[in-house]
């Protein structure tokens, strides 16, 4: 009786670590952080006259592997990209670039999508843009 009672414990325990083992196999790992990406000038919703060289002050930052570039759109089209210049990949990249304001009485969405060196991009970070006509016309 004794052996019958510790076979049935012993598979028992086999059955239960089986099943442990098989529950660690199958858990997900934790997702890395993406880059992030933010506007620190101008504010969302600026007013901006026409013709006004406007620059942008853009922060992008990757603890993991670093950011190797910076991409701006305006309306959807790229039209202006950024390297560091102190290594293929710094973990904070502050960077100025330019957009000149065109179209009076439009909405314009300026963004901004930073990427790791293995190309890896954040989510993008938008700001909306009012451009209003120039007081000198």
């Amino acid at each position: 009786m004794h052996r019958v009672t510790a076979l049935l414990l012993l598979l028992t325990t086999l059955l239960l670590t089986a099943c442990n083992l098989g529950a660690a196999a199958i858990t997900p790992s934790p997702t890395p952080e993406l880059p992030s990406v933010q506007f620190l000038f101008p504010a969302n919703n600026a007013r901006v006259e026409e013709g006004t060289d406007l620059t942008l002050d853009i922060l992008a930052s990757d603890k993991l592997e670093g950011i190797a570039r910076v991409e701006l759109y305006a309306d959807g089209q790229l039209i202006n990209e950024a390297r560091p210049t102190e290594a293929l990949a710094v973990t904070d990249f502050r960077v100025a670039m330019n957009w000149i304001a065109q179209g009076a009485g439009t909405l314009h969405t300026l963004a901004a999508i930073a990427y790791r060196l293995d190309g890896t991009p954040s989510d993008q970070a938008a700001i909306v843009i009012e451009v209003v006509p120039s007081e000198s016309q």
